[in-house]
């Protein structure tokens, strides 16, 4: 079965003559914008695996960028999307009352570390989606204008989730963006300036947020502060939780409310169901959590958490959408939960973690271009440099590595803001010989392109 496979490359070049032809075909039909840096052209998936059209196997620790922690093609989602296909596709929810929406919303509220009591759940469409409305919740309740967001942050495309994203190669040419978008500092603890303690770091990341409220925003008008608790595009960078714990004494001083981008780090991603649950058990948990990618197992399907309190101050008819909460997406999205809880898939993220990290971790005593390593659970990053004293960013290296490992059936993607961080993200359900294929095709691609 193609789950339990290995890599396996069969044709003489990448990619293949049936490839190709897709390939151009896509060239001619679809916007360049959108591009694809990968020789493949996928014709089925099975767990942690694919096979293209024609029929080379690849180890996938992409993902669909985090969509895919459940793998592909689970085969008792199908059957509950399929169960679901023959009653109806669609009900608008501020038409009709659907069973699925009510029960993934009830699914969510029992299991999301956020603060308060009853919690109650929007559903939406896209992790940029559900960023975006978690920021309109905020506003609504709190009635003031203007957000918090850190550097090295990803939000999504929408207008108000790119002036969010830190990185604006994002956003050429997309201005004016809106008002009342405040950057403060994310700590980058592995590019700490030179002689600075990590809490000297912490210090300073702190500060730049009490100078948002002298120069850019008095603390009464800020409605929230949206943070990821482990930093995707910006490069795999945890939140150190000290940081994490002073910034909610911040929310609470000021009632500015904490949201949790947990679009990549949910659903067992981290070592937990949500990585907010580090910052309960720490006691300083979010009071927003935006929630989407491998949710459904692919399907397109987001959702808002917070407390009661919050979602019912919200002013009627600033939260909605046609297609919020769809009914394949919702049947899909409650088998995803039952079986990761079943299958422990939290657990499995934690034990496929260590074992990365512990070889990430023998590589950077041997190739002096490994600077860092560093994540949660089984969402790891490795950053490459040109050299472990200077740290200078070897993102060319990055490249080629990527490009070496495609053409041997491993799928890998680079990340960061120097874009030198190559990342960690296979389905949760790959399998042990799997794991050892994909580290010795990327230590293989290290030795030979460094």
């Amino acid at each position: 079965m193609l789950r339990d496979a290995l890599p396996k490359i069969i044709t003489e070049t990448l990619p293949g003559p049936k490839a190709q032809e897709l390939i151009t075909r896509r060239a001619d039909a679809t916007s360049s914008a959108v591009r694809c840096a990968y020789p493949v052209a996928i014709a089925r998936g099975e767990g942690a695996m694919l096979e293209d059209v024609d029929g080379n196997c690849f180890l996938d620790w992409v993902g669909g960028v985090g969509v895919l922690n459940i793998g592909y093609s689970q085969p008792e989602i199908i059957e509950a999307v399929k169960e679901q296909t023959e009653k109806y596709f669609h009900g608008m929810f501020n038409i009709v009352t659907h069973q699925g929406y009510v029960q993934l919303a009830e699914k969510l509220n029992a299991i999301v570390p956020v603060r308060g009591g009853k919690k109650k759940t929007f559903l939406a469409n896209s992790g940029a989606e559900a960023d975006e409305n978690a920021v309109k919740i905020a506003k609504s309740y709190t009635k003031r204008p203007n957000i918090i967001v850190f550097s090295g942050a990803f939000h999504g495309r929408t207008m108000l989730t790119m002036a969010m994203t830190s990185k604006k190669a994002y956003a050429i040419g997309m201005g004016p963006f809106p008002d009342g978008i405040y950057r403060a500092e994310y700590p980058y603890l592995y590019r700490k300036p030179e002689g600075m303690t990590e809490k000297q770091a912490l210090d300073f990341c702190i500060n730049s947020v009490y100078k948002i409220f002298e120069e850019c925003s008095p603390a009464d008008q800020i409605a929230a502060m949206v943070l990821e608790p482990l930093q995707g595009e910006g490069g795999f960078i945890p939140a150190p939780i000290e940081w994490v714990k002073a910034l909610r004494a911040i929310c609470d001083k000021h009632g500015i409310l904490l949201i949790a981008d947990e679009v990549q780090t949910g659903f067992c991603r981290t070592g937990k169901m949500f990585a907010s649950e580090y910052w309960q058990e720490a006691g300083c948990e979010p009071d927003i959590i935006a929630a989407a990618k491998s949710i459904a197992a692919g399907l397109p399907i987001s959702a808002v958490i917070a407390s009661s309190e919050i979602m019912d101050g919200v002013t009627p008819g600033v939260i909605g959408g046609t297609f919020g909460g769809n009914a394949l997406s919702c049947a899909a999205a409650l088998k995803t939960i039952e079986l990761m809880e079943r299958d422990h898939l939290a657990e499995r993220s934690q034990e496929i973690g260590k074992k990365v990290t512990a070889t990430y971790e023998s590589w950077k005593k041997k190739y002096p271009v490994i600077g860092d390593v560093r994540g949660l659970g089984a969402m790891i990053g490795l950053e490459l440099v040109k050299d472990q004293t200077t740290k200078a960013p070897n993102d060319e290296l990055v490249d080629k590595v990527v490009q070496y490992c495609a053409q041997h059936g491993l799928i890998i993607e680079n990340a960061g803001v120097y874009k030198n961080v190559l990342r960690f993200l296979a389905p949760l359900v790959i399998t042990d010989a799997q794991v050892d294929a994909g580290l010795t095709i990327l230590e293989n691609a290290i030795k030979s392109c460094m």
